[in-house]
């Protein structure tokens, strides 16, 4: 997730501790197509047309996961644009979205 700069900026010193917005350090083609992308999760998970007949081909362990991420990224962006509004969601959807294709290139398919 540091890779995409899709980390809290941090101000520590002794005890306090302070998180600020985004880093914005990492590779800012990966984070704008990331945050590109976490956009479509304001919209219920849904299998429909030639997403499905993709998901055909695919092995079982990459369908569930890709659904548990599917479930997981809008719950998180529901639960947040009601407290911080729509474009703090959707940066934080990115950033999980890293974590899960993170997840699918190391193999990790655990859901």
């Amino acid at each position: 997730m540091a890779f995409t700069g899709l980390v809290p900026s941090e101000h520590s010193s002794g005890a306090s501790r302070h998180q600020g917005g985004i880093t914005k350090t990492g590779n800012p083609h990966i984070r704008r197509v990331l945050v590109e992308a976490a956009w479509a999760y304001r919209h219920a998970p849904a299998v429909r047309g030639r997403l499905r007949a993709r998901l055909e081909a695919q092995p079982p362990e990459v369908v569930a996961y890709s659904w548990a991420a599917q479930c997981r990224l809008h719950g998180t962006y529901r639960k947040i644009a009601g407290r911080k509004g729509a474009h703090t969601a959707v940066v934080a959807c990115a950033r999980e979205l890293s974590g899960f294709v993170w997840g699918l290139m190391t193999g990790k398919l655990a859901a």
